[in-house]
Order: structure tokens, then sequence, then C-alpha cells
């Protein structure tokens, strides 16, 4: 089995002595996801913190096989996945919880949204997939609060010295001033994605808008957070534009046309 130099450092570098352990039980993880679920394995897509490789079913059908070292968004997102069903996400169809091992519908055709050169019709698209997956969070699941995110601010300033360290004084200060609105109780708690950008939106037949998520983090906030990925990304496209502020503009003006905002908010 042959991991590249980055998919090794990520892992002992986010999980240490249990990545170690992972990697050396990785071989036995695959051999018993196979046979536990009949699948024939193909090779690993590009791979950051997880092994997810290609597999086919014993009937022939196409799927992707997704394992990582265990851990709280992991499984969230297989919860969340469960309570998506396939709406406006790829369906899950195995999953071994305590080896946090699934497996997922393979989509067709399977190009990312940030293949596409219509930024506007990116952006239209995106709205349609995001809020088909925005739900009531049943309170009994292990879903992410999203205040557990930004709780880590509050380490920020005590470690270095009262400064904000490798981020500009002026963006932690603004984030400072936004997120008692962002997060505050009379904000709708809701189920969302978390992660919701160009890349994790793939084409699909089956969908009648023709595209689905994957990779949900399975965050339970107010819904305004999920636009932050989508704003920002693809960050390279951006910049190469020439005119990112009038790229910016218009997809919130998109995004206030399709969630009852005006581009103000």
């Amino acid at each position: 089995m042959h991991l590249t130099e980055t998919f090794l450092h990520n892992i002992r570098n986010s999980f240490g002595a249990e990545g170690e352990r992972w990697l050396a039980d990785l071989p036995e993880l695959l051999n018993k996801a196979a046979h536990r679920w009949d699948l024939s394995l193909g090779e690993p897509f590009l791979l950051s913190y997880n092994y997810v490789c290609a597999a086919t079913r014993a009937d022939g059908t196409q799927a992707v096989l997704k394992i990582g070292v265990p851990n709280r968004e992991l499984k969230s997102e297989m919860t969340a996945l469960r309570l998506f069903a396939g709406e406006g996400a790829c369906r899950l169809l195995e999953a071994d919880d305590e080896d946090c091992a699934f497996l997922l519908e393979r989509l067709s055709p399977g190009q990312m949204l940030v293949s596409l050169d219509d930024d506007e019709a990116r952006t239209h698209i995106a709205c349609q997939v995001m809020t088909r997956l925005w739900r009531p969070a049943p309170s009994e699941l292990p879903f992410i609060p999203l205040s557990s995110w930004f709780a880590k601010l509050d380490k920020l300033r005590p470690g270095h010295g009262g400064g904000t360290g490798p981020f500009p004084r002026w963006l932690v200060e603004r984030v400072e001033a936004l997120l008692p609105d962002l997060l505050h109780p009379s904000n709708p708690q809701m189920l969302i994605h978390g992660d919701f950008h160009h890349f994790n939106v793939l084409s699909a037949e089956r969908s009648e808008c023709g595209w689905l998520a994957i990779d949900p983090k399975g965050v339970v906030g107010p819904v305004g957070y999920e636009v932050g990925p989508l704003l920002i990304n693809p960050w390279d496209d951006l910049l190469k534009s020439g005119d990112p502020v009038r790229i910016t503009e218009r997809r919130l003006a998109i995004l206030g046309e399709h969630l009852g905002l005006s581009a103000a908010h």
C-alpha cells in the first residue's frame, strides 16, 4: 500500500500515537471492511486526513469506502448522513461506527462544482444543495456544536501574551465582534453541512438539481455560518479573477435571493 508523505504527516501531526497505531492497522481495517461488505477495493483518491478509495460491491454497484482515525468529526459525519438519508447528500450505504469505516454512494458523473466556469451558476447550484440539507437536529444525536469550534478562540490571546499570534489583529477583532450575533441563542439551531464549498458538491444524476453534497461535518448551529466556506472558495480562482470584490458581491446577492436576505446582511 502506497501512502503519500502528505497523508502520513497529516495523520501523525493530527492524531499522534493514536494515528501511528491507526496507520499500522490500516491494511487490516481495509481487509475487514472488504470482507464484511463483500467489496473489491480500488485505488485511493487524493488523501488528506482519511483513507478514501473506490469500491465495487458484489452486485457491481460502484461505491466509495472511507476510513479514518476514530474521532468526533467522523462520527458526526456518519450520523448526519444517516439523517440526510440521501436528501441533498450522497447516501450512506453501510457503516461501522467503532472502526469509523463507512461505505458511501458513488455519485455519477461526480464532477466537482468547482469545475464549472460560470461562478453565478455555481452559486445558484450551491444554494439549492445547501438548503436541502438544513433541518432541525434531534438533540439526542451526537452532532458537533458550532460554538465548540469557536471556543478555542478564547485561548488565542492568553496563549500569545495578549496578542493575536499568527492572525492579524483586525481580523481577530472582527471575528470577536461578529460572534455574539452569530451564536446568539435566538438563532435557530439547525443541522448544517459545516464545510460547504465548491469541492464538496458533486454532480449527481439522481438529484433533481443535478448536484449533491459530500463530506458533511454534521454541525449544529445557525445556517448563516454555512455561507462562509462557500464565499472564500475556491480561493485561487478568486485571487486570479482580477475582481474578487465584484464576484463576492454577486455571490452575496445570489445567496440573499435564495435565503431571503438582502446583500447588506
